[in-house]
């Protein structure tokens, strides 16, 4: 079973060895720009969100605030090119109009929705939008200065007007446009994928360079969590 989600992307229930049920990205529902233009856009004022975020916030209280809840979204990039599946994204890339048409769609919807959860005294706001995979980013830089990074400053702006925080996640190897999430106003970012391909996107090296600007969370490797010993993460 599984489903196509407001943004396009068909998503699959799949089962583990252990019968951990997953849900799972099996590419994009749109085949054309056109059948984006037909597809309704995601609603920010949906009252199922405000639902979800109540609902974390009482989970919260009645554990003591032992664990923060934090709303989450998808953002300008992740839930953009997957709702075409990378090869239809990719030759879309190359029409401007329809580019600044698409994350226009998703910069507006997310600074609504930001803005309705910090209205609601949201502390921080966790977006995930990954802008790349371990050998670098899926588009140019300039590409992400001219469509992504203007969305993602309001995004930032809007939150903070509010004293909300926002931690960005993105997977790959995002060191070339790094000094640009920062400049963006991102509060923190995850996790600085350890298993990228480049030696210099290292969390070490970028907290020497940028730890006064922005908080670093995450960085172990999966590999190592799910097979490394105790003492060796502890120490790592």
């Amino acid at each position: 079973g599984g489903y196509i989600d407001e943004c396009g992307r068909v998503m699959k229930y799949e089962y583990a060895e252990d019968k951990t049920m997953m849900l799972t990205y099996h590419g994009g529902h749109f085949e054309s720009f056109e059948d984006y233009e037909s597809w309704k856009q995601p609603d920010p004022n949906l009252k199922t969100r405000m639902d979800q975020f109540l609902s974390g916030r009482s989970a919260q209280k009645e554990i003591n605030d032992t664990v923060f809840s934090i709303p989450s979204t998808g953002a300008l990039m992740e839930c953009s090119w997957e709702g075409f599946g990378i090869e239809t994204f990719s030759r879309i890339v190359g029409n401007e109009k329809q580019m600044k048409r698409i994350f226009d769609d998703r910069g507006a919807f997310t600074v609504e929705l930001v803005k309705i959860l910090a209205e609601n005294d949201a502390k921080m706001v966790l977006l995930w939008d990954d802008y790349g995979f371990k050998n670098g980013l899926f588009m140019r830089p300039s590409l992400y200065r001219k469509h992504i990074f203007p969305w993602l400053k309001q995004i930032c702006d809007t939150a903070h007007k509010y004293d909300c925080k926002i931690l960005l996640h993105s997977d790959g190897d995002l060191l070339e446009i790094f000094e640009d999430i920062i400049n963006c106003g991102v509060d923190a970012i995850h996790p600085i994928e350890s298993t990228t391909a480049n030696p210099e996107y290292d969390i070490f090296k970028l907290n020497e360079k940028f730890g006064n600007k922005i908080t670093f969370v995450g960085n172990l490797s999966p590999i190592m969590l799910a097979l490394g010993k105790i003492p060796e993460i502890e120490d790592y």
